[in-house]
């Protein structure tokens, strides 16, 4: 099993002024410790379960660029891009500009959105829920013809692209991990089984049961469902000092046992990279050996 570390609450007790110096420390914290992926999110104002909407928030592509500037191992994603946020084709080209500058480490992390009243409040496009299922499916289709070499033309239902051209292609080959968050039965577990090579699902009662659910679709799409790498967000925080690492244990032995292969966890943003330390010290070696 591995670890991945998020990083949705940018609160950190020094303010915007320290904000770059805690990321970097953390990016850094990141490497060292063996943590397999890095990620923020994709959102304008903090959420509801994280913070007050007012509290700090970044862009998250840009983020992603300074965390690749303050590392050289760990994989960098949003967790997850709003396919509604950002062209597709402009999505292909961040990801690409990503994968090439941290030498391959590039990972697309994507969803149908959620947020209207960020959206709405900072005018971003924000359709019906129907279609930015469709939207999203088609933003999938030109990410990985962008990605696939060529150049023609894309003529989908919402998006129409006259040239498809990357140049330069992305480092990580055949194209960059793309990995779908949500565990919508019908239509996010079918598209991950149609065009992803991981998923993301939130920890909870029905977690065995979303897995069943995208088996299911596999065998519908004549996928085999041990390519799709299974992920989710659990409880992760051990405490700066490892006040809590036995409980994280617990939580990532009853994941591992149900199939997932990445714990992927959010850390609060005091002392930070303190408790990247010890999730490297305490946990990723244990749980490397399951």
């Amino acid at each position: 099993m591995k670890i991945g570390v998020h990083l949705p609450d940018l609160t950190y007790p020094g303010g915007p002024a320290t904000m770059g110096q805690e990321l970097a420390r953390t990016a850094a914290a990141a490497d060292e410790a063996g943590i397999d992926r890095l990620s923020v999110m994709d959102h304008v104002w903090q959420i509801p379960n994280v913070g007050p909407v007012d509290h700090e928030m970044l862009e998250a592509y840009t983020t992603l660029g300074f965390l690749a500037a303050h590392s050289s191992k760990v994989k960098l994603l949003s967790l997850v891009t709003g396919v509604t946020y950002r062209s597709p084709g402009l999505l292909a080209k961040a990801v690409t500009t990503l994968d090439v500058l941290s030498g391959g480490r590039a990972m697309l992390g994507i969803g149908a959105a959620w947020n209207e009243d960020e959206s709405r409040g900072l005018g971003l496009f924000f359709p019906p829920r129907a279609e930015r299922f469709e939207r999203l499916e088609e933003a999938l289709q030109i990410c990985l013809q962008m990605w696939s070499g060529g150049d023609g033309p894309y003529e989908g239902t919402h998006y129409q692209l006259a040239r498809t051209l990357t140049v330069p292609q992305p480092l990580t080959r055949p194209h960059p991990p793309i990995l779908i968050g949500g565990g919508g039965e019908q239509k996010t577990l079918r598209l991950v089984a149609k065009y992803a090579q991981a998923c993301n699902l939130f920890a909870g009662p029905e977690l065995e049961h979303k897995l069943q659910v995208l088996r299911e679709h596999c065998e519908r799409e004549g996928r085999p469902y041990d390519e799709i790498e299974k992920t989710a967000l659990l409880g992760l925080d051990p405490g700066p000092d490892g006040e809590d690492v036995d409980g994280v244990l617990e939580r990532l032995r009853h994941a591992a046992d149900l199939g997932i292969q990445v714990g992927h966890g959010r850390l609060l943003p005091d002392r930070q990279s303190d408790r990247v330390r010890v999730l490297g010290e305490k946990v990723v070696p244990v749980v490397a050996q399951w």
